[in-house]
């Protein structure tokens, strides 16, 4: 059965994050003071990596994947891709 899950993320350009396999991401927000990402999971598969990339509005966005969403955190304006060959390579 599926189901949503959070995973806090750091703002930074890339970081990993561990996901059911197969798992949809749904969006990222701010909660309280970090920056989560909800993704709608089957908890009974296996878990895998994606790489997570940010782009503060106005910085060059040349590796950009598929995008996720976009979040603000005061006055900064983040937007996250998953990275292609992070999801190539699983």
């Amino acid at each position: 059965m599926k189901t949503i899950w959070k995973f806090l993320l750091r703002i930074n350009d890339r970081q990993v994050v561990v996901l059911p396999h197969g798992a949809q991401m749904l969006t990222i927000q701010m909660q309280g003071h970090h920056p989560c990402l909800w993704a709608l999971v089957d908890p009974s598969r296996p878990p895998q990596q994606r790489g997570i990339q940010m782009y503060g509005t106005g910085h060059p966005a040349t590796d950009a994947g598929v995008y996720i969403a976009t979040f603000q955190t005061g006055p900064l304006v983040f937007h996250v891709f998953e990275d292609r060959e992070e999801v190539l390579a699983s």
